[in-house]
């Protein structure tokens, strides 16, 4: 506040108008331990001298790059080709914003079009939109909208989902007073029918089964663990109930090899496989796409394919669902822009990948993550978790975890996430016998204690780069 040219006087008649006595009620929601934090940064220095003392701080990291990585997720180590950049930062496109005039932004509305339709043909939908903030917001639009279309307010968490994603999930949900339950599915057998609905096994009585409050069973495939998952038995419970079937993808490369999850309703998730590097976290791209019905309630905007006055071919924003655009009681998000230049840089890499070219990387993912499988199952005292994955699984060491991965970094080797401290929750998992049968509401595989390790495998994993993994961890654990 003190950068901002106001008065005492005159921030103290904003903070009586919003009906607050001081700037710190403002962050009331923050929890204690997340305010006052105190940086080791110098007072009273030149900017020479502070961007050299930041620079010392960031020379510090690690990237990706730089070694031996085997770190996923939800944010994976892919190779972007140079085209992507060269076009991506072309003037036109690096400095456009929203495409509000179509006769001067034809470039950036054929590019989101182009991207719409990649994202609908990958997950099996009718329509996508132009895009979200990332898979985490794009997780929660989807749970929102579901509300919108079924009028209900139960949400029931199918498997594994990402911890990151559960968390956004509840903070928005939060909004409502409580009034929205979010709950975990129960283990249900693979046949089965609701209480009262058919024949067949009966669902668990209790706060996690799918009934006629549900508004939406979400389930990510591959899950946290990188564990497929199929889920005929869920569309069909949601057929039964009436409730949305969402289906998130956290590793968009997935679809190159696992089939498109034609049955949602809704499917959405994190594109940043494609085209983004990993960029300490973001910017990211989340996607959204579904079935033609629920368009008027899909969040953010559409492109559309049009034809002009004289016949010729034209791109125009169709759909725009926010406040801005609409009404606000008939908005459907406060989703502000699309992520246009990371939409762009998916389109051009998949563009240069095309089909062929897609499912290559696919296969290469998953041969590189079964070459790290064999290499560490051949250790002593190790063993892989997952029956079935596609580019990362859960290894399970004989030593603690967090303590292996500090030990490795030490060396130069990044071997990815220790699930000792905040696994996400498994009732009601989906467990597969292979890579394109993997079956659902079976038993999932459990976090396991502390020697948990969740690692993953990219066409950037090289052979050396395993042998240096293997070298290092017997060492760590002789």
């Amino acid at each position: 506040m003190r950068y901002l040219p106001q008065t005492k006087n005159a921030r103290a008649a904003m903070l009586k108008t919003i009906g607050v006595g001081s700037i710190d009620d403002l962050y009331a929601d923050v929890p204690a331990t997340e305010m006052g934090h105190k940086f080791n940064l110098p007072d009273h220095r030149g900017e020479l001298e502070v961007e050299r003392h930041l620079n010392a701080y960031a020379n510090q990291n690690h990237a990706a790059s730089a070694g031996p990585f085997f770190l996923g997720a939800g944010a994976y180590y892919h190779h972007i080709p140079a085209s992507v950049d060269y076009i991506i930062q072309r003037s036109e496109f690096l400095t456009a914003y929203t495409p509000y005039q179509p006769e001067i932004a034809q470039g950036t509305l054929q590019a989101i079009f182009e991207f719409q339709t990649l994202i609908a043909q990958l997950t099996g939908q009718e329509v996508a939109n132009a895009s979200m903030y990332d898979g985490a917001t794009a997780c929660t639009e989807a749970a929102l909208m579901a509300l919108r279309v079924t009028k209900r307010k139960k949400i029931v968490i199918g498997n594994a989902l990402h911890p990151d994603y559960r968390a956004v999930l509840k903070s928005y949900m939060a909004n409502f007073d409580g009034e929205v339950e979010i709950t975990n599915l129960h283990p249900l057998p693979q046949s089965f029918s609701l209480e009262g609905e058919g024949s067949g096994a009966k669902a668990k009585q209790g706060e996690g089964e799918i009934d006629k409050n549900t508004a939406c069973v979400i389930i990510q495939s591959p899950d946290f663990y990188g564990q497929p998952h199929k889920y005929e038995n869920l569309r069909k419970a949601c057929d039964e109930t009436g409730a949305l079937l969402i289906v998130v993808v956290n590793e968009i490369v997935s679809l190159g090899l696992l089939p498109a999850p034609a049955q949602a309703d809704i499917v959405c998730g994190e594109a940043q496989s494609i085209g983004l590097p990993l960029s300490f976290g973001g910017p990211y791209l989340g996607f959204f796409a579904c079935k033609e019905k629920y368009l008027r309630q899909m969040p953010g905007r559409l492109c559309g394919m049009t034809e002009d006055a004289n016949g010729k071919r034209g791109f125009v924003l169709t759909l725009s669902t926010r406040e801005q655009h609409i009404r606000r009681d008939k908005a459907t998000s406060n989703i502000c822009t699309n992520q246009g230049l990371c939409a762009l840089a998916f389109t051009v890499h998949m563009s240069l990948l095309g089909e062929d070219g897609f499912k290559r990387l696919a296969r290469l993912n998953h041969e590189a993550a079964c070459n790290l499988a064999d290499a560490l199952s051949a250790l002593p005292n190790i063993k892989i978790r997952n029956d079935v994955y596609f580019n990362e699984f859960v290894v399970e060491l004989p030593v603690n975890a967090a303590e292996a991965v500090e030990k490795l970094a030490a060396k130069g080797i990044i071997a990815g996430l220790p699930l000792t401290n905040n696994p996400p929750s498994l009732e009601g998992g989906g467990q597969g016998e292979g890579v394109s049968s993997a079956t659902s509401l079976t038993p999932t595989l459990s976090p396991g204690g502390e020697g948990a390790l969740l690692v993953c495998a990219t066409e950037m994993t090289t052979d050396a780069d395993i042998e240096s993994l293997t070298a290092a961890l017997k060492e760590v654990l002789a």
